[in-house]
Protein backbone atom coordinates (compact mmCIF):
# COMPACT_ATOMS: atom_id res chain seq x y z
CA UNK A 1 0.00 0.00 0.00
CA UNK A 2 1.54 3.06 -0.93
CA UNK A 3 2.24 6.36 1.37
CA UNK A 4 -0.76 8.97 1.58
CA UNK A 5 0.82 12.37 0.85
CA UNK A 6 -0.12 15.52 2.28
CA UNK A 7 -1.51 17.74 0.01
CA UNK A 8 -2.01 20.73 2.06
CA UNK A 9 -0.09 24.25 1.16
CA UNK A 10 2.31 25.25 3.59
CA UNK A 11 4.61 28.25 3.43
CA UNK A 12 8.42 28.52 3.23
CA UNK A 13 10.37 31.55 3.87
CA UNK A 14 13.53 32.00 2.81
CA UNK A 15 15.77 34.58 2.83
CA UNK A 16 17.66 35.89 -0.63
CA UNK A 17 19.55 39.27 -1.02
CA UNK A 18 17.16 41.99 -3.31
CA UNK A 19 18.99 41.63 -6.53
CA UNK A 20 18.18 38.00 -6.44
CA UNK A 21 14.36 38.73 -5.73
CA UNK A 22 14.13 40.90 -8.32
CA UNK A 23 16.13 38.39 -10.70
CA UNK A 24 13.58 35.75 -9.80
CA UNK A 25 10.71 37.74 -10.06
CA UNK A 26 11.58 39.22 -13.50
CA UNK A 27 12.17 35.46 -14.77
CA UNK A 28 8.91 34.19 -13.58
CA UNK A 29 7.24 37.05 -15.24
CA UNK A 30 9.32 36.20 -17.99
CA UNK A 31 7.58 32.05 -17.88
CA UNK A 32 3.85 33.74 -16.98
CA UNK A 33 4.61 32.00 -13.13
CA UNK A 34 3.86 33.41 -9.69
CA UNK A 35 7.12 33.82 -7.66
CA UNK A 36 6.28 30.76 -5.42
CA UNK A 37 5.59 28.53 -8.33
CA UNK A 38 9.07 29.74 -9.52
CA UNK A 39 10.33 28.67 -6.44
CA UNK A 40 9.14 25.72 -6.46
CA UNK A 41 9.49 24.91 -9.60
CA UNK A 42 13.57 25.86 -9.37
CA UNK A 43 13.77 23.71 -6.34
CA UNK A 44 12.33 20.53 -7.88
CA UNK A 45 14.33 20.74 -10.67
CA UNK A 46 17.93 21.36 -8.39
CA UNK A 47 16.35 18.46 -6.37
CA UNK A 48 16.50 16.13 -9.79
CA UNK A 49 20.01 16.80 -10.30
CA UNK A 50 20.58 15.71 -6.19
CA UNK A 51 18.27 12.30 -6.31
CA UNK A 52 18.94 10.85 -10.00
CA UNK A 53 17.11 7.76 -10.18
CA UNK A 54 14.43 8.87 -7.48
CA UNK A 55 10.98 9.89 -8.94
CA UNK A 56 8.29 12.47 -8.11
CA UNK A 57 4.74 11.86 -8.53
CA UNK A 58 4.17 16.47 -8.61
CA UNK A 59 2.86 17.45 -11.67
CA UNK A 60 4.55 18.28 -14.65
CA UNK A 61 5.43 21.84 -16.09
CA UNK A 62 2.85 24.03 -17.09
CA UNK A 63 2.60 23.03 -20.73
CA UNK A 64 3.58 26.64 -21.69
CA UNK A 65 6.74 26.02 -20.43
CA UNK A 66 7.91 23.23 -23.04
CA UNK A 67 6.49 25.49 -25.99
CA UNK A 68 8.47 25.24 -29.14
CA UNK A 69 10.86 28.31 -29.46
CA UNK A 70 11.35 28.14 -32.96
CA UNK A 71 7.82 29.33 -34.15
CA UNK A 72 8.33 32.67 -35.23
CA UNK A 73 5.70 34.19 -33.50
CA UNK A 74 6.95 33.53 -29.76
CA UNK A 75 10.47 34.22 -30.36
CA UNK A 76 9.07 37.43 -31.82
CA UNK A 77 7.54 38.06 -28.46
CA UNK A 78 10.59 37.46 -26.68
CA UNK A 79 12.41 39.64 -28.89
CA UNK A 80 10.01 42.73 -27.91
CA UNK A 81 10.08 41.72 -24.02
CA UNK A 82 13.67 41.93 -23.77
CA UNK A 83 14.07 45.14 -25.92
CA UNK A 84 10.67 46.89 -23.69
CA UNK A 85 13.91 47.91 -21.76
CA UNK A 86 14.89 50.45 -23.50
CA UNK A 87 18.38 49.86 -23.98
CA UNK A 88 20.13 48.14 -26.84
CA UNK A 89 21.05 45.03 -27.26
CA UNK A 90 24.20 43.48 -28.90
CA UNK A 91 23.49 40.32 -31.07
CA UNK A 92 25.38 38.53 -28.61
CA UNK A 93 23.61 40.03 -25.56
CA UNK A 94 19.99 39.28 -26.88
CA UNK A 95 20.88 35.95 -27.97
CA UNK A 96 22.18 35.47 -24.68
CA UNK A 97 18.51 36.80 -23.40
CA UNK A 98 16.44 34.68 -25.77
CA UNK A 99 18.42 31.09 -25.15
CA UNK A 100 18.32 31.59 -21.71
CA UNK A 101 14.45 31.02 -22.08
CA UNK A 102 15.24 28.22 -24.49
CA UNK A 103 17.76 26.62 -21.90
CA UNK A 104 14.57 26.79 -19.29
CA UNK A 105 12.21 25.38 -21.37
CA UNK A 106 14.56 22.01 -22.52
CA UNK A 107 15.20 21.76 -18.47
CA UNK A 108 11.75 21.60 -17.70
CA UNK A 109 11.12 19.33 -20.56
CA UNK A 110 13.62 17.05 -20.10
CA UNK A 111 12.55 16.63 -16.09
CA UNK A 112 8.89 16.46 -17.35
CA UNK A 113 10.15 13.22 -19.62
CA UNK A 114 12.53 12.10 -16.63
CA UNK A 115 9.62 12.20 -14.35
CA UNK A 116 6.88 10.16 -16.92
CA UNK A 117 10.29 8.01 -17.34
CA UNK A 118 9.97 8.10 -21.25
CA UNK A 119 13.77 9.33 -21.17
CA UNK A 120 16.76 9.01 -18.54
CA UNK A 121 20.13 10.80 -17.84
CA UNK A 122 23.15 8.35 -17.24
CA UNK A 123 26.03 10.49 -15.78
CA UNK A 124 28.25 7.39 -16.87
CA UNK A 125 27.09 7.73 -20.51
CA UNK A 126 27.07 11.47 -20.32
CA UNK A 127 23.78 11.96 -21.65
CA UNK A 128 20.08 11.51 -21.85
CA UNK A 129 18.56 8.35 -23.55
CA UNK A 130 14.46 7.21 -24.34
CA UNK A 131 13.67 4.48 -21.83
CA UNK A 132 13.39 1.21 -23.64
CA UNK A 133 9.55 0.52 -23.91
Amino acid sequence: MSEQRDESRVTVKTYVPAYQKDEWRDHADELDMSQSEFVRTMVQAGRRGFLEGETDDEQSPDSSATTDMTDGGDLEERVESVLTTGEYYSWDELLAAITDSIEDRLEATLADLQDRNVIRYSGRNGGYTLVDS
